[in-house]
């Protein structure tokens, strides 16, 4: 009787070779991805395995949920609507803060995060007064140029901006568990040593033509390209967090709380 995980990774590669060899070249902002049919078929698969479909490229592979092994890097694109590897999964695990240097660990996280987690008071039924979560994009500057201040590109749609339009308060979640780290080093991204920082503060839309907005413009479109395509009559602006607490979480003993002005003058690794 055939292996059940070689079964499932001819199923992968028959999948793909279908999807390559009849599909055109994508047009900007679309991509050659399995529909739900395909995916339902593929997400039974057995022994513990994980089903990852990179959709920007229309590829499907297999991870172990065991495995130590690193996962595949994404190349340099030429296209401007398909992800780039900016360096932001590649930690350099020998540069890592150690746990005593909370304020630097803060940094640290910052610096190597794409994306957050936004928490937010809800001011819509049926739950107004309860949180409410959504994630965004981030960055907090050009590479080599990380400031400690998370900028964000949003739209005036979204719906977190809906609450922060009447409750500017907000708080802001980034792990290293969106690295290769955590993973890598066998911690599950609920363990402290799978250092993450959580930033609260309030919400503050950056106006256009100043030398921040054209900062912030540079700190995310060098990491996140796609934004630059993004439509100009959905309400985009800049906007940052203007941090009033830290709490980092990197080690066994409990959280750590960092004063701002230690978090900004902290070294950068």
């Amino acid at each position: 009787m055939i292996n059940r995980n070689i079964f499932w990774v001819l199923i992968s590669v028959i999948l793909l070779n279908f999807s390559n060899g009849n599909a055109e070249t994508p047009e900007a902002g679309h991509y050659d991805v399995f529909d739900s049919s395909d995916l339902a078929k593929l997400i039974s698969n057995p022994r513990g395995n994980v089903i990852v479909q990179i959709v920007n490229h229309g590829t499907v592979g297999f991870l172990n949920s065991g495995s130590k092994s690193k996962p595949s890097r994404f190349e340099e694109s030429e296209s401007e609507t398909e992800p780039i590897d900016n360096g932001s999964n590649s930690v350099d695990f020998d540069s890592i803060p150690p746990p005593e240097n909370a304020a630097e660990m803060a940094r640290y996280i910052v610096k190597n995060s794409n994306w957050t987690s936004l928490a937010t008071i809800s001011t819509r039924e049926p739950t107004v007064g309860y949180p409410s979560n959504n994630i965004v994009s981030v960055s907090d500057g050009p590479v080599g140029k990380s400031t400690g201040v998370p900028y964000m590109y949003v739209t005036s749609l979204d719906l977190s901006q809906r609450d922060l339009v009447v409750d500017p308060r907000a708080s802001l979640t980034m792990t290293l568990a969106q690295s290769e780290y955590c993973r890598v080093q066998a911690l599950d991204p609920e363990d402290p040593r799978c250092a993450h920082v959580i930033l609260t503060g309030e919400f503050v839309k950056i106006q256009n033509g100043t030398q921040e907005a054209s900062f912030a413009e540079q700190a995310l479109f060098t990491k996140h390209p796609v934004m630059s395509s993004w439509p100009p009559d959905h309400g985009f602006f800049f906007a940052k967090l203007h941090i009033s607490n830290i709490i980092v979480l990197d080690y066994f003993g409990g959280a750590k709380t960092v004063a701002p002005k230690d978090y900004f003058k902290a070294t950068v690794y």
